[in-house]
């Protein structure tokens, strides 16, 4: 069980690599990232479609790791698929996103 989320967040990674390399393919121009996206950190946008709110963070890569986030970027992929420009779009209400962010730093 644990190999099958391991295998699914390589595919999931895989497939947001490949969306990034080929933007900078298309516009070498935008390949500057925002400078509140601190190494080791990407940015997300939690969309709730229903309420049509977004809002923007700043993530640590360290949670492509946690069960709870590799659930949500498979939504996404289901969602949005991977081929867009800026941020990772996640559909989830910004309010959950930070739950789970401030659950995770709250741990240590």
């Amino acid at each position: 069980m644990k190999s099958n989320g391991i295998l699914k967040l390589k595919v999931v990674v895989e497939k947001l690599q490949k969306s990034l390399l080929q933007a900078k393919k298309w516009s070498p121009r935008n390949t500057r990232v925002p400078e509140d996206v601190k190494q080791g950190h990407f940015a997300v946008i939690a969309a709730d479609v229903d309420q049509e709110i977004r809002k923007r963070f700043v993530v640590p890569l360290a949670y492509l790791a946690r069960p709870a986030f590799q659930r949500l970027l498979e939504k996404a992929a289901e969602e949005y698929g991977f081929n867009h420009k800026g941020a990772l779009m996640v559909p989830c209400r910004p309010r959950e996103l930070e739950w789970m962010l401030a659950e995770r730093s709250s741990r240590g």
